[in-house]
């Protein structure tokens, strides 16, 4: 038999679901979406402006002219790149990357001399670097999806990205406290006047990790010793990845001190793990071994301090941070006090005092944005991160190999997580933290790892949303192989 008479493979085959599927590219409603987002973010700066100033000046567009310019450029690479990709995801991201230039802008015109705010250049103070951070951000996202043209390929270098997740991790712990140390947390690598935070990058390399591993393990995982109370709980010898990671998140909580990083690589594995497995028993041996780890880090540093001391104390400020309002609490007291005056509808844009607040520009700028736009303004700004999550999942369910399903999963709920880990320390939830707010705060490493976890969401998003034709209709397929040849891995389909 000839190779041009070879049957084309069937859906069992390649680990896709068979059936029809019609597809619309849905680009127009994308670009409709992000031009209301830009015009938002242009009336905010208006605001700003007539508040601050008094007046709103000749120039008060020039901003949001400038990203609305990088996002329609990268709209025009998932026009052609990613034809199918989710047509809410970037007009979402964009909306909360350009409120956070406005609002870091609106801290420049707040600590200019007043005679200088009228002439304050767009690239100018800390709003300025982040609107530059921004265009660097979104061509490393259009890069991305030039060269991910397929999701499934990134698996053949899981191994690799492991490896450089947990270098990366590790770094900052390592390193003396005057080059990783900011406001108590080692996440950082600081030389000069440049300053990294490499656990945004690992993040996305170790969940590339996570979802090959678990691909390639999800059947001995699956697999159930005893049943209690209704739950089937796992074999104790397949407990070693998770005490594993567990203990990695352990010691990234005594020696970076920081929760909110220690949280987020445990809990991104181990949702990740429940999503291959479908097992609750997961969730509930992780939320076991990670609240047991910090009740003991607790205990230890209050009876034996060294290396867990600053986790003792971040843990008393949240205990009762006005016990010393003006030292140790002062941060926590000073966001607290920032929502409450808030309110439901906030002071408006501009009317706050948001540089009472410190750090208000990085960890506590959902507190100094909350003065201002009010509890319902925030609650809008949950709800857009609660759409490009929910988008994700989305993702998620629809795309037909079981390594795309927990990819796209795990990017979701990590950026879910990560919202919460620093939302919730900054509402007293849970203690403190260094997290960043996606696409909000100020700094180039978070902003530029987070618009590579939306370019993957994307790449997988149009994997999934590609039509499909069943029955003797061609299978319109990303390039790049079926997946079984790119990651050597089972495809079945992991179903919610």
């Amino acid at each position: 038999m000839t190779a041009a008479a070879l049957p084309a493979p069937s859906p069992a085959t390649t680990g896709e679901q068979p059936g029809v599927r019609l597809a619309r590219s849905r680009r127009n409603a994308e670009l409709s979406l992000l031009l209301v987002a830009m015009v938002l973010v242009a009336a905010y700066g208006a605001m700003v402006e007539a508040k601050v100033l008094d007046t709103v000046t000749a120039d008060f567009w020039m901003p949001a002219a400038a990203l609305t310019a990088v996002f329609l450029g990268l709209h025009l690479v998932i026009r052609f790149l990613a034809p199918f990709a989710d047509p809410a995801l970037l007009p979402a991201v964009a909306l909360l990357n350009g409120l956070g230039v406005g609002f870091l802008r609106r801290l420049d015109l707040g600590n200019a001399a007043p005679a200088e705010r009228e002439d304050l250049a767009i690239f100018a103070g800390t709003g300025g670097r982040q609107l530059a951070w921004t265009l660097a951000s979104v061509v490393l996202a259009a890069g991305l999806l030039a060269l991910m043209r397929d999701h499934r390929s990134v698996s053949r270098y899981a191994y690799t990205l492991g490896l450089a997740g947990i270098v990366l991790v590790m770094i900052p712990a390592v390193l003396p406290s005057r080059f990783s140390e900011i406001n108590g947390a080692k996440l950082w690598i600081r030389v000069g006047g440049f300053s990294i935070q490499p656990g945004e990058f690992a993040k996305l390399a170790l969940l590339v990790f996570f979802a090959y591993y678990l691909v390639r393990k999800r059947e001995v995982l699956s697999l159930a010793s005893r049943r209690f109370l209704g739950i089937d709980f796992p074999r104790g010898r397949d407990l070693g990845p998770v005490v594993a990671v567990w203990l990695v998140s352990v010691l990234v909580l005594v020696f970076e001190k920081d929760l909110g990083t220690s949280l987020l690589y445990f809990g991104m594995f181990v949702v990740t793990l429940y999503i291959a497995t479908e097992r609750v028993s997961w969730l509930l041996i992780g939320l076991v071994l990670f609240f047991g780890g910090v009740y003991l880090a607790y205990v230890l540093g209050d009876v034996v301090g060294g290396p867990f001391a600053n986790f003792y104390l971040r843990a008393q400020i949240w205990l009762d941070p006005f016990a010393d309002p003006y030292n140790d609490g002062y941060q926590l007291v000073q966001g607290l006090l920032a929502l409450g005056t808030g309110g439901l509808f906030g002071a408006g844009p501009g009317g706050g005092q948001p540089g009472l607040l410190p750090e208000v520009q990085n960890d506590f700028i959902f507190a100094g944005i909350g003065e201002e736009i009010g509890l319902f303004g925030l609650s809008a700004l949950l709800v857009v991160y609660l759409l490009i999550v929910e988008r994700g999942l989305r993702a998620a369910l629809a795309v037909r190999d079981s390594f795309g399903k927990l990819l796209a999963g795990g990017l979701a709920f990590t950026l879910g997580l990560q919202v919460f880990v620093i939302v919730g320390g900054i509402s007293k939830l849970i203690p403190l933290t260094g997290q960043t707010t996606p696409f909000l705060s100020a700094g180039g490493s978070s902003l530029m790892a987070n618009w590579l976890l939306i370019a993957a969401l994307l790449r997988i998003s149009d994997g999934a949303r590609r039509p499909v034709t069943g029955g003797g209709g061609k299978a319109a397929r990303p390039s790049g192989g079926p997946p079984e040849q790119l990651h050597g891995a089972p495809t079945e389909v992991i179903r919610p």
